[in-house]
C-alpha cells in the first residue's frame, strides 16, 4: 500500500480571531471624488469605519487670505461644485455684514432665485445617481434631462455652466437678459411637469425601496453629535432650515411659501425622500420669486463699490441653508483689503463623519446604499 500524505489548505486557525481591513477607494475624481474608506471587517459584517480624507484637499482657507474680497469669490463656489451659486452667496453676506451694507431689493430676489435653482440642480444630480449606484441606470438620464432645462437659464443669465461667479459684495454682477425670467418660469414649469418619474420610477420600485427601507438609520442623537445637517439630518426628524428658523435674503417674505421636508425614519430611504420632496419646494420658492420680481419696477442690482474694497477690523459669522446642509464662513477682518482669516465650515464635512457610527453594524454589501444616501461631495468635504 503506497503511503499517503494528508496536506491542510487554509489560511490558519488564527483567521477565527483576525479582522480584515478592506479599503474602499480611493476613487477617481470623476465619480463622487477621492474619498477613502477604511472598513474592518467580521465577515461580511463592519465592524469598524474610518473615512479617510485629504486626497483633494487645495488650502482654499488659507488662499482666501491671499486675495482681496472680490477674488475669494472664485475661491469659495468651487468646494461643493454642485452648488456653486449658493457657496458664493455665503461669502458675499459675510463681507456685506462686514460692511453694514444694504443690496438694492431687485438683486435679494434675484439671490433667492438663483439659490434655490441652484438647490434644484443639486439634488437632481443625486436622485438620478442614488439609483445608479443601486444599480438602476434610467433615473440619472432624467435627472440630466432636467438638469439641463435648468442649466440653460443659468448659464444664460451668469455666462457660468458650473461655477457661476455671479455674486458680487454689494449685489449681482449684472441685471437679467432681456426676457430671461420668461424663459426661467418655462424651465421652471417643464422641470416640475417631468418630476413625478422619480416618484414611478424611484420610490415606486420594490427593489430600490429593498435596498434603502431601514438600512443606515441615523439617530437624532447622532445628528447632534456629529453636526449633521441639511436633508440628511431632517430625515432622522432634526426639523432645522436657516431659510426659515433663521431667514436671509428674502426668505422671511416667503414663509408661506417655503416648506422644510422632513422624516423620521432616518434611513437611507428617507433621505432620498427628503431629498425629492425638498426638490419640489425649492421649485415652489422659485415661482414665487419669478412671481415677485415681475411685480418689481426696475432698479439696480449691485451696489458701486470703491476701487480697493476694505472691510472694517472685526468679525462676523455668516451661513446659508446650502442644498447640502449648513454652509457657514468665520470671517476676521484687520481692515486690509484682504481677509485676515477666512474659516469655511462646509456641509460635507461634517455630515460624512456621521459614517463612523452608521456603518458599524451593517452588512459590506448595504456599505454603498448608505454612503451614496449621504449626498457628499468630496471638494465639500477637503476644501
Amino acid at each position: 500500500m503506497t503511503p499517503t500524505t494528508e496536506t491542510m489548505v487554509g489560511i490558519g486557525g488564527a483567521a477565527e480571531s483576525t479582522d480584515m481591513v478592506l479599503n474602499i477607494g480611493p476613487q477617481h475624481p470623476s465619480t463622487h471624488g477621492v474619498l477613502r474608506l477604511k472598513l474592518v471587517l467580521d465577515g461580511e459584517l463592519i465592524t469598524s469605519a474610518e473615512p479617510v480624507i485629504g486626497y483633494m484637499h487645495r488650502g482654499a482657507e488659507k488662499l482666501f487670505e491671499a486675495r482681496d474680497y472680490r477674488q475669494i469669490i472664485m475661491l469659495a463656489n468651487r468646494h461643493d461644485w454642485l452648488s456653486a451659486f449658493s457657496n458664493e452667496l455665503g461669502v458675499v453676506l459675510a463681507v456685506e455684514r462686514m460692511l453694514g451694507m444694504e443690496v438694492p431689493e431687485r438683486a435679494v430676489w434675484l439671490r433667492t432665485l438663483l439659490a434655490e435653482l441652484n438647490r434644484v440642480l443639486n439634488h437632481l444630480m443625486f436622485l438620478g445617481s442614488y439609483p445608479l449606484e443601486l444599480g438602476g441606470i434610467t433615473p440619472v438620464f432624467y435627472a440630466f434631462t432636467e438638469r439641463e432645462e435648468l442649466q440653460h437659464v443659468m448659464e444664460e443669465v451668469s455666462g457660468g455652466r458650473m461655477h457661476y461667479m455671479f455674486n458680487r459684495v454689494g449685489g449681482l454682477k449684472e441685471d437679467l437678459p432681456a426676457g430671461w425670467t420668461t424663459r426661467a418660469r418655462g424651465a421652471v414649469t417643464d422641470v416640475r411637469s417631468r418630476m413625478d418619474r422619480f416618484d414611478d420610477l424611484v420610490l415606486g420600485n420594490e427593489i430600490f425601496r429593498g435596498r434603502t427601507r431601514g438600512v443606515g438609520v441615523l439617530s437624532p442623537a447622532a445628528v447632534h453629535a456629529y453636526g449633521v445637517s441639511g436633508p440628511i439630518a431632517r430625515a432622522s426628524g432634526v426639523d432645522l432650515d436657516l431659510r426659515r428658523d433663521e431667514p436671509y435674503l428674502a426668505y422671511g417674505e416667503l414663509a408661506d411659501v417655503l416648506k422644510v421636508a422632513t422624516r423620521e425614519e432616518g434611513d437611507c430611504l428617507a433621505r432620498f425622500e427628503c431629498l425629492l420632496e425638498q426638490t419640489y419646494h425649492a421649485l415652489d420658492l422659485a415661482e414665487a420669486c419669478l412671481d415677485r420680481l415681475a411685480d418689481l419696477p426696475p432698479g439696480p442690482v449691485n451696489q458701486r463699490l470703491p476701487k480697493v474694497l476694505k472691510a472694517p477690523e472685526g468679525h462676523t459669522y455668516a451661513w446659508t441653508e446650502n442644498p447640502l446642509g449648513i454652509n457657514g464662513y468665520y470671517l476676521v477682518s484687520k481692515g486690509e483689503k484682504t481677509p485676515y482669516r477666512l474659516k469655511l465650515r462646509s456641509a460635507s464635512y461634517n455630515n460624512i463623519q456621521a459614517l463612523t457610527e452608521l456603518l458599524p453594524g451593517t452588512l459590506v454589501s448595504d456599505m454603498v446604499a448608505i454612503l451614496g444616501s449621504m449626498f457628499f461631495v468630496v471638494g465639500d468635504i477637503d476644501k
